[in-house]
């Protein structure tokens, strides 16, 4: 038997539906098997905390178990004869039981997508479910490295029950694209399990923008590099490759890759990469560089700004 959840919540019985939550989201951030990888402990004790809230989290599962109509399992118990329950039965109130009314889960869904980005898929939650019916779809919302969503990889992902799902993320997935993983929803009973749908968000990358199957990155190059040409290596989402800057190259210029881009998920062209040319001059200055440049009698005449003022 499981034990009293208000033991298991470390709070009193006499506790508002506010520090219930609150108890709740502080022991679910400290034992979730995502901050304790390979912790059996911490995921029996995350799965004993959750089981706890599903009781005395929600309002109306709460009375119950407060009136000793379900034990710590939730279970259903034998009637029990007590003085309420003999004025119900004799019309000293109308107190209605076994109907199985909609208890409070949504708070339960809140939580669980507040601290681990799910939610049912319909936003709601019910406190009685026919055993036969298909269970409901959970959503959930992932946060996928860049280059993973461009690439493909395989991602686990620990659900708020304790399951490891294995998410197979596509190549060129989108940002905000939806993943379904079917059969691994919630299951009622003998019901078909619902489905789990989730929906990426694609972390930005220090180099690298993307605009559909075209990836762009900002080259620096040096003085010497634009004046003179030269070779440089500029990075790939597919790794480094050798690219010639040509002679006298302006901050600006874009040189592309053919090819270089993203797959796409079927047949057809990648896309390509286009690296924007940026002269970067030496931090701190450089002396010599200078006189140079007051030395340079072609830099007197050299307008780039003829057509720019007083357009």
């Amino acid at each position: 038997m499981a034990r009293n959840p208000y033991s298991v919540l470390g709070v009193a019985p006499s506790a508002s539906d506010s520090d219930i939550r609150a108890a709740f989201r502080k022991l679910a951030k400290q034992y979730h098997p995502d901050r304790n990888p390979d912790n059996p402990k911490a995921e029996d004790k995350f799965k004993e905390i959750s089981a706890a809230f599903e009781i005395i989290g929600d309002t109306q599962q709460r009375r119950k178990f407060d009136r000793g109509e379900i034990d710590e399992d939730g279970r259903e118990r034998g009637p029990q004869f007590n003085y309420r329950d003999f004025r119900s039965a004799n019309g000293g109130g109308n107190q209605t039981f076994g109907q199985g009314q909609a208890g409070d889960f949504a708070d339960l869904s809140d939580i669980f997508a507040d601290l681990f980005g799910a939610r049912p898929r319909d936003g709601r939650s019910h406190g009685f479910q026919n055993p036969n019916a298909r269970g409901r779809d959970l959503r959930y919302r992932l946060e996928v490295e860049f280059l993973d969503a461009a690439l493909g990889a395989k991602k686990k992902v620990t659900m708020p029950d304790g399951r490891t799902l294995n998410i197979s993320v596509p190549a060129a997935l989108e940002n905000g694209q939806t993943l379904r993983l079917k059969g691994q929803g919630e299951s009622l009973g003998s019901g078909a399990p619902g489905d789990v749908y989730v929906e990426v968000k694609i972390k930005p990358h220090p180099v690298f923008d993307r605009d559909g199957l075209d990836i762009h990155v900002e080259a620096p190059i040096s003085l010497r590099e634009a004046v003179l040409g030269g070779r440089i290596t500029v990075p790939t989402i597919g790794g480094d490759v050798a690219v010639t800057v040509p002679k006298n190259a302006n901050s600006g210029t874009v040189l592309r890759l053919k090819g270089r881009g993203i797959s796409p998920p079927r047949k057809g062209a990648p896309g390509d990469q286009l690296v924007k040319l940026k002269i970067v001059l030496p931090e701190g200055g450089d002396p010599e560089l200078e006189e140079f440049v007051l030395q340079w009698k072609g830099g007197q005449a050299h307008a780039p700004r003829r057509d720019f003022a007083g357009a």
